[in-house]
């Protein structure tokens, strides 16, 4: 088994049914880009009901039929919104948890000691959060899990991975190992991907791959190291 295999994500998630919500965070091929990727997939009415917008520089999720909303609590949140030279970019209301927590001075994992998995029993999703430091054009980036420590959510595990960026390498972690009920929970280090160059070549393969039934939105930001330009992609299968 080779460790250091750098894997295609679309190849990762074809065939895959349902994989939840999912987030990537890596460098382009050619290091000039960091990039991060964020999707969320849907099987209830409720979850389906969504999508991806933009307001001053902050990525939400919104209802696409306000009128058909059941329970915004876990599906109506900010997704990515930046603090200084940090992007957060999070499956749940914990990126302001993370950005309050960074206005205070608490690091990354501090400030998502006060959080847990999500109480949606029996599944108990995990959140799943990344952050990006930008500093002397070139970035660092940490991933963070927190899942249900056995069935019944009696207590909450909490896994860190702290990386530097490497050209054209990506981690992505995603909610669940697939479909199922309950659900499957992640499990293990985040999955290591290529990461090209091209933003819609690599947002064209992420969209492709996931399936059909089951997607609901993407969105893909680029931002080039040297001059701080943010390149963006947003997909919404509602419109």
């Amino acid at each position: 088994m080779n460790v250091y295999k750098i894997n295609d994500i679309a190849q990762l998630i074809r065939g895959n049914s349902y994989v939840g919500r999912g987030i990537v965070i890596g460098k382009s091929k050619d290091g000039k880009n960091a990039v991060s990727a964020y999707f969320i997939m849907g099987r209830s009415a409720n979850s389906r009901n969504r999508v991806f917008t933009e307001k001053d520089g902050v990525l939400f999720t919104e209802p696409f039929d306000a009128s058909k909303v059941e329970d915004p609590s876990l599906i109506i949140y900010a997704a990515q919104r930046k603090f200084e030279n940090k992007l957060i970019v999070t499956n749940g209301d914990q990126t302001d948890t993370i950005y309050e927590g960074l206005k205070n001075g608490k690091c990354f994992k501090c400030s998502l000691k006060e959080r847990e998995f999500e109480p949606d029993a029996p599944n108990f999703t995990p959140r799943i959060s990344g952050i990006l430091e930008f500093s002397d054009n070139d970035f660092s980036y940490e991933m963070s899990i927190l899942k249900s420590a056995d069935e019944n959510g009696t207590a909450c595990n909490r896994y860190t991975f702290s990386y530097t960026a490497l050209n054209g390498l990506g981690h992505f972690i995603h909610t669940y190992v697939c479909d199922g009920n309950p659900l499957p929970t992640f499990q293990g280090e985040p999955e290591r991907v290529e990461i090209p160059d091209n933003i819609d070549e690599f947002t064209n393969s992420l969209w492709d791959a996931l399936d059909s039934e089951n997607r609901i939105s993407l969105y893909v930001r680029y931002t080039n190291l040297e001059t701080g330009k943010e390149d963006n992609r947003l997909i919404n299968l509602n419109k």
